[in-house]
């Protein structure tokens, strides 16, 4: 058996398909990690969701940001209006049992056997994985339960800078969201820096990527995605395997355990 990881497919469907058969993915006896971000942009989001969800019972997937706005979209009161890519899920015919799916996927996956975490930005640097086991499910919970749609209508916004037990329900949510699903930089405090989004020494206010500070959970790998403009990365005891598929550079996945490896396909929107 063999874990593979795959980046931000975001609606790039002919991408994952070639790239599944370039890893020869056998979902009778291998499995299949997904660091977010499967919608949006790429212009086949609904086969992207039909493709994952017919996996799923050898496939990991956590939440993205364009995860949750889909989310979002589809839980407004509101006129939908400016997306069709994700208005065309909603319309399907099975919309609302991807929507279902999609919902109950984590914020964090940890596998103790590869010592491997994955998330869709990143991970606190101050947090240690009890931590951030408890607010990823904190998250969780509230997305399946009644008050499910007034956080995901709320959940926008840079404030607060981090997290804290003192905050109160709305703040705290928003700040493991914006962990999970948008940190790029951080201050040297761990305070999260959310406006800058270049590569690395573009960084405002002193900031640097998160995971060149002291991390608590420097004893795991952590694999995430989100951050095309840092590409395919390696070092710091992390890997990102976002390299900008839906921008028409490459779709990424690597196999997870002793001996990693990767392959790519040219990525394009459909």
């Amino acid at each position: 058996m063999t874990t593979y990881a795959i980046g931000d497919i975001q609606g790039c469907y002919s991408s994952f398909m070639q790239l599944l058969d370039k890893i020869r993915f056998d979902p009778a006896a291998d499995k299949l990690w997904l660091v977010g971000d499967l919608v949006n942009r790429g212009g086949m989001s609904l086969q992207v969701l039909r493709q994952v969800y017919a996996l799923r019972d050898s496939c990991v997937c956590v939440l993205g940001n364009h995860d949750l706005h889909f989310l979002a979209l589809a839980c407004s009161k509101k006129k939908r209006t400016g997306n069709p890519e994700l208005e065309h899920i909603l319309q399907a015919d099975d919309g609302q049992l991807l929507l279902d799916w999609l919902r109950c996927r984590p914020l964090l996956h940890v596998d103790e056997s590869l010592r491997c975490l994955m998330v869709h930005a990143g991970i606190a640097p101050d947090w240690d994985l009890p931590l951030a086991q408890k607010l990823a499910r904190k998250v969780s919970k509230t997305l399946h339960d009644e008050r499910g749609s007034e956080l995901l209508a709320k959940m926008y916004g840079n404030r607060p800078a981090r997290w804290s037990a003192d905050l109160n329900w709305l703040e705290q949510r928003r700040a493991i969201i914006n962990v999970f699903t948008r940190m790029r930089f951080c201050r040297t405090d761990g305070s999260l820096e959310l406006t800058a989004k270049g590569p690395p020494g573009s960084g405002k206010n002193g900031s640097v990527p998160w995971f060149e500070l002291p991390r608590k959970t420097a004893d795991y790998t952590v694999i995430f995605g989100h951050w095309s403009a840092l590409g395919l990365y390696f070092g710091n005891q992390v890997v990102c395997l976002d390299s900008g598929a839906v921008w028409g550079n490459k779709l990424t996945a690597m196999s997870l355990g002793q001996n990693f490896r990767t392959w790519q396909v040219k990525g394009k929107r459909d």
